[in-house]
């Protein structure tokens, strides 16, 4: 994970994030070509440091404690030393540049250390608050880049954020058990009387689609929630947003589209429907009209 040698350059650094954000992230193709080129290598920067804290937590080999720990240290050297790894090399220059905070970098670290021991969640509130350390950071960042500090943007952007990761959550039921862990407040499935062992026979009875329909509504308001940030941001930001809360919602009626069983296969959005729903959010935002309510494309 990390060089002890000499640091990179700047640019040898920023290239790398780069490089990063473009062999791993699709969807990067599409947001460059409308983000103006001052602000793209900072935005490579910061998917440098969030990719490489997300692949410590869910794939790197050995101790990943103590990875996501020299993780940290990088991170600390941007505020008060000079950091060695090339994607902290960048994000230091970000960092300075935009006035971050450590804080959300911070919460995106300590996410990823529950994620090694916390494998439920007890309520709905403790779930809310595991996603305010693993997705409403990402939004804060990209906010502060935009040159955005207001604490209600701030405040709807995090909205919007855990709408996407419960929605994230919502479609992969299945491949997060198979992984050991169910993101389902354990006091819902108790109120919906759903078990693991039917998670485990992938036993979508109507039990657990009663509550899988309480948790799509429970995003679905959390985006409605979101939506006014769509007109507080402007240009590339603004179709982006618009993008993320179109898809999202898209991806909750495709869940009750399926009657609620996310048991029997993911549902995910086709190569041809994302390119419909970018064309109409692309549409409708230059047009000054309202995101899509219902993520219809």
């Amino acid at each position: 994970m990390h060089n002890p040698g000499a640091a990179p350059g700047l640019d040898e650094a920023m290239a790398a994030c780069e490089r990063l954000a473009r062999t791993h992230y699709e969807n990067f193709s599409i947001a460059t070509r409308l983000m103006p080129a001052r602000l793209r290598r900072h935005f490579y920067a910061v998917y440098a440091f969030c990719r490489g804290v997300d692949d410590l937590g869910d794939a790197a080999p050995g101790d990943r404690l103590s990875h996501l720990d020299t993780w940290e240290r990088q991170l600390r050297l941007c505020y008060s030393g000079a950091p060695t790894h090339a994607y902290f090399v960048a994000l230091k220059d970000t960092i300075d540049r935009f006035e971050i905070p450590a804080e959300p970098f911070l919460k995106l670290i300590e996410a990823n250390r529950r994620d090694q021991t916390i494998k439920r969640h007890a309520t709905y509130r403790d779930l809310l608050d595991y996603c305010d350390h693993s997705a409403n950071p990402v939004g804060r960042i990209v906010l502060h880049v935009l040159g955005h500090r207001e604490p209600e943007l701030h405040a709807l952007s995090d909205h919007t954020c855990t709408a996407l990761q419960l929605t994230n959550f919502w479609q992969d039921v299945w491949r997060d058990y198979a992984m050991g862990r169910i993101y389902l407040p354990v006091e819902d499935m108790a109120h919906y009387r759903v078990t693991e062992s039917q998670i485990a026979g992938r036993m979508a009875t109507p039990e657990f689609k009663g509550l899988m329909r309480f948790q799509v509504e429970r995003a679905r308001d959390l985006f409605i929630k979101g939506t006014p940030l769509v007109d507080l941001v402007h240009g590339f930001a603004r179709v982006d947003l618009a993008l993320f809360t179109a898809g999202g919602m898209a991806v909750l009626k495709l869940i009750e589209a399926r009657d609620y069983d996310v048991l029997a296969g993911r549902p995910a959005l086709s190569k041809w429907r994302k390119s419909a729903l970018l064309a109409k959010v692309f549409l409708r935002t230059k047009l000054g009209l309202r995101p899509l309510a219902h993520g219809g494309a």
